[in-house]
């Protein structure tokens, strides 16, 4: 389960720390940034298939609280076998 696609984002709105997972084929800041405005009401969470969405930019995310945006590939959970 190496090649999951899952990947963490970190960023604070309004000065608040939020976080979430998001499962994407492909991440990089751009995308992070993106997935932060989603997850913050701000921009919309594409349908699958949908190729023509505007994205959220940094600089457009900034100007509604978004900041410090930081993306990293998730943890896999270590299940503990045979727990009494």
């Amino acid at each position: 389960m190496k090649d999951s696609n899952l990947f963490t984002i970190e960023y604070q709105l309004h000065g608040e720390p939020k976080s979430f997972i998001v499962r994407a084929s492909q991440m990089n800041n751009a995308e992070a940034w993106h997935w932060a405005s989603c997850d913050a009401g701000v921009a919309v969470i594409p349908k699958f298939g949908q190729h023509t969405l505007k994205r959220v930019s940094k600089p457009m995310a900034e100007k509604y609280g978004i900041t410090q945006v930081r993306w990293s590939a998730a943890t896999q959970v270590q299940w503990a076998e045979g727990l009494a």
